[in-house]
């Protein structure tokens, strides 16, 4: 049985009775169990995205790769990490962003809980990783599991924010219906592409114009 929030639980029962999600939660249930790796976020993270934003109350989806594979830095939010861990260079570029965009200050830590807890579905492709290994559970089931999860919000919802960063996130997005949602993209925040269009790209006053415009309260970003 998969803990995670009610809401996505009803709303993913299907997703978890197919056959590649038992294979894909058997593939992970290995890694987090063998001694030689070291696998993250911690197990009871896993779904952390989707406990701190509820199905019901989701308003916006950001869309990451993988979690960040540094010693505890992944805490099952995308693009996040816990208070006293040093922000990751994407993350410094987002919060530039959000201050130029919206002259909110640059917050004292990394931990966008509280984002999630507005209603931001801070979603990974693959939801685990080992360490110092990017995408190495990229191709195990996470990416089929995290395409339904996109699905579900395209078609049960409405007046959605999807905010993708990167060739890898605007890929995930293609089946969104535009005329339902809004669909904002742009380079990656990374340091290797953030100048080519990252900066400047008025993502969460954008959002936020959108909220207001369908009645749903803008995220304190």
């Amino acid at each position: 049985m998969v803990r995670i929030e009610e809401g996505w639980k009803k709303t993913l029962a299907d997703e978890f009775e197919k056959p590649y999600f038992k294979s894909l939660t058997q593939k992970v249930k290995e890694e987090y169990s063998n001694p030689n790796y070291r696998i993250f976020p911690p197990g009871g993270k896993i779904f952390a995205a989707f406990d701190e934003c509820p199905f019901d109350a989701t308003k916006v989806v950001i869309i990451g790769q993988d979690p960040y594979h540094g010693l505890g830095q992944a805490n099952g939010l995308c693009f996040s990490v816990a208070p006293g861990i040093k922000m990751p260079p994407s993350l410094v570029n987002i919060f530039n962003e959000v201050s130029q965009d919206t002259g909110a200050p640059f917050p004292k830590d990394g931990d966008l809980s509280r984002w999630a807890k507005q209603g931001v579905l801070l979603l990974n492709s693959s939801l685990t990783v080992r360490e110092s290994s990017p995408a190495s559970h990229s191709g195990i089931g996470w990416e089929e599991f995290t395409d339904a999860v996109v699905d579900k919000l395209n078609k049960e919802k409405e007046n959605l924010v999807f905010i993708l960063w990167g060739s890898h996130a605007i890929k995930k997005g293609e089946k969104i219906d535009r005329n339902k949602h809004l669909v904002l993209t742009s380079p990656h925040p990374s340091p290797l592409s953030a100048h080519r269009g990252f900066f400047g790209n008025h993502h969460f006053s954008k959002a936020n114009d959108y909220l207001m415009k369908h009645s749903k309260a803008p995220i304190v970003w």
